[in-house]
Order: C-alpha cells, then sequence, then structure tokens
C-alpha cells in the first residue's frame, strides 16, 4: 500500500548517497548511483543509472528538499496546511482557500475515491483518529467505543462532500477530515520520478516498503520487485516493471495491534468503520503510483468477492489478491508477469480485466 510503515511521519529528512558504480573491466556499462532519502516514516530507496556520484549527491539534495515540503503539507494531524483545512471543515467554516501544495492530491483523491464506489476513502480522517492511527504507537492503541464509530460511519463522509470551486473548498459533512495515508506515498514516489525526469534522468527506480516505481531500464533491462507474503512471510512473487510502471502492496502487517487475542490494522473499511476482512494483501501495477496505491488499498476493502468490479471501475489491468485462507486471486494479465514462488497456494484465475 501505499502508505507509510507507521502513521507517523518523521519531522527530519537525511539523504544518503552509497555509492556510484560501474561494472568493473566493462566500459560500456552506464554508472549506477545507489542512494537513501528518509521521508514518511519510511526510507525510499533511489537507483540512478548514467548518474556520477556528484551529480546523485545533487540530485538527492533537490529530492530532500521536495519530500520535506510534501511531509510537512499532508500531515493530517500536525500543524500544517492539511490540519488547517480540517479543523475549518469540522468548523463548518465558509469557503476558504485551498493550499496549492495540497490541492492536486485532493483532485486527484477525489477522483479516484468516486472511481473505486468509496472503497478508497481520504476522508475518513476521524475513524482513523478514533482507531488511534494518527501518531500513537501500537502498544498504546486499542479498537475505539462502538457508539464512536456508528457515529462515525453514520456522518457517511466523502471527498464528494467537498465542494471544489477553483481554488476554494467547503463542506457541509463536519465530519469530512482528510487523511491521505492510502495514497500519499505513491504521489510523493510520483513527484519524485517527475522531478529525475525533469533533471533528465531517464533510467531510474524509486522504491520503499516493497512498493516500486521505475521509468527506463536497469542498463538495458527491465526493473523487479519482490512481492513478500502477508505477514512478510517469505517472497510470495517477483514482477518485472516494464518502463514506466509501479507496482503497490496494500499489506497492512506492519501497522497493526493486536488487542484481547484479535489483531486490527489501519486498512479501515469506511462501511463499516472496522479494519477491513477478508484480505491479507493486494498488490496492483499501473502506469502511475498514486493509482497503484489508492487502487491497492481500495481492492483490499473490495476484498475477495468485489475486487473485480471495483477493479474494472478503477481502469487497473493487473491485479493480484491474497486472501485470509491463503488463496491468490488474480486476473490473466496479471498471471502473464507475475512470477509465483509459493507454489504451494491455491490460484484462482478471473475473467480479464479488459
Amino acid at each position: 500500500m501505499s502508505m507509510p510503515a507507521s502513521p507517523l511521519l518523521r519531522s527530519a529528512l537525511a539523504a544518503v548517497w552509497i555509492a556510484a558504480i560501474g561494472t568493473p573491466g566493462c566500459a560500456n556499462h552506464d554508472p549506477v548511483a545507489r542512494g537513501q532519502v528518509s521521508a514518511f516514516d519510511t526510507t525510499l530507496e533511489i537507483t540512478l543509472i548514467g548518474v556520477n556520484r556528484e551529480r546523485a549527491r545533487e540530485v538527492s539534495d533537490i529530492l530532500q528538499a521536495d519530500m520535506r515540503q510534501l511531509e510537512s503539507a499532508w500531515h493530517a494531524w500536525q500543524p500544517g496546511p492539511l490540519s488547517r483545512m480540517n479543523a475549518l471543515f469540522n468548523a463548518g467554516a465558509e469557503p476558504f482557500a485551498a493550499p496549492p501544495s495540497v490541492l492536486p492530491l485532493l483532485r486527484l483523491s477525489t477522483q479516484l475515491e468516486a472511481q473505486s464506489e468509496g472503497f478508497f476513502n481520504p476522508a475518513i480522517g476521524h475513524l482513523f483518529r478514533a482507531w488511534g492511527f494518527q501518531g500513537r504507537p501500537a502498544e498504546c492503541l486499542q479498537p475505539p467505543a462502538t457508539d464512536l464509530i456508528q457515529q462515525a460511519v453514520a456522518a457517511r463522509p466523502s471527498m464528494q462532500d467537498i465542494n471544489i470551486d477553483g481554488f476554494r473548498l467547503s463542506s457541509k459533512n463536519h465530519w469530512v477530515k482528510l487523511d491521505f495515508r492510502g495514497i500519499q506515498l505513491g504521489y510523493a514516489i510520483d513527484q519524485a520520478i517527475a522531478r529525475l525526469q525533469d533533471l533528465g534522468i531517464n533510467n531510474a527506480s524509486i522504491s520503499a516498503d516493497g512498493n516500486l516505481r521505475a521509468i527506463g531500464s536497469r542498463d538495458g533491462h527491465p526493473w523487479s520487485v519482490a512481492v513478500h507474503g502477508p505477514a512478510g512471510r517469505g517472497i510470495l512473487a517477483t514482477l518485472e516493471i516494464l518502463g514506466n510502471e509501479a507496482a503497490f502492496t496494500a499489506d497492512p502487517d506492519e501497522s497493526s495491534f493486536a488487542w484481547e487475542g484479535e489483531t486490527y490494522h489501519d486498512i479501515i473499511d469506511p462501511r463499516s468503520g472496522y479494519p477491513a476482512t477478508g484480505t491479507t494483501s493486494v498488490t496492483v501495477l499501473h502506469a502511475s503510483a498514486s493509482t497503484a496505491d489508492a487502487a491497492a488499498t481500495a481492492l483490499f476493502v473490495a476484498g475477495p468477492a468485489d475486487w473485480h468490479r471495483v477493479a474494472k471501475l478503477m481502469g487497473i489491468r493487473y491485479v493480484m489478491l491474497t486472501d485470509a485462507a491463503g488463496r491468490i486471486h488474480m486476473n490473466p494479465a496479471m498471471q502473464a508477469r507475475v512470477k509465483l514462488r509459493a507454489l504451494n497456494r491455491e490460484v484462482i484465475i478471473s475473467q480479464p480485466l479488459t
């Protein structure tokens, strides 16, 4: 998923370039620069092809500054543009100017929520807050009171409740509280890739938490990403990334907590107000990391019975879903792309998505 391993965003951002190397004795091979940028409480692994160490350090400074701005703008509960927006929505304020740093993400999220029929819904921040996923460590969490969940669900907050009039926003639903955890990592990686392209870098990858967006190739070879099994149990499959493409997986194990023998995670089903059930992981391939991130969340909530219909609504062509019984569901196009490593799993092939 497109989400961070923890909902708490780091206040500091560091960038370290580990190496810039060539292939010994092979003059035709381009140098490879590998670096790390810490953002959104995770580590973005960056690989640049054909870039020397000095240039890689310059690029890292640019990406560091970009990511710091995005973190500050999209933080759902610490002081910043998004938290101020949420306060104005909650107060039922008159239309107010949308922060330029948030408006593009807001527009895209509104579109993706509509396409997913609300299975992806960043407007349910009150539910995330009730569950404690906005800044509290897992050992301090427990399920919220039932009446609070029922009240939040009954209010049915939605991105469609937000009136966007040019650059001005308003909402009559005071329960709208934005939390972009289901898309912000993918969107940030898309912005970073766009920045690399603006800088003339056309062969690169950025990965985080098992998710990857790539452009070009790795010295003429396709990029690849390993898809881990639910709860991090080994490698479930590997995927080759062809050209400009992203692979994102919704696997909430790292954000879960245990309470009285039950495990709860932070992929909330807006219909019930409780963590979605029936699914343990979803992987989506798409040209946009933002869309792949949001779609993985939406299909996780839709579950084994409804993922195919929702994927078609969202225009998704490649999906692999693991259900609570350990069965793997995928469409034929994904079957042709994926190399399964867990050969003891039952595999269910759906009808085509196109």
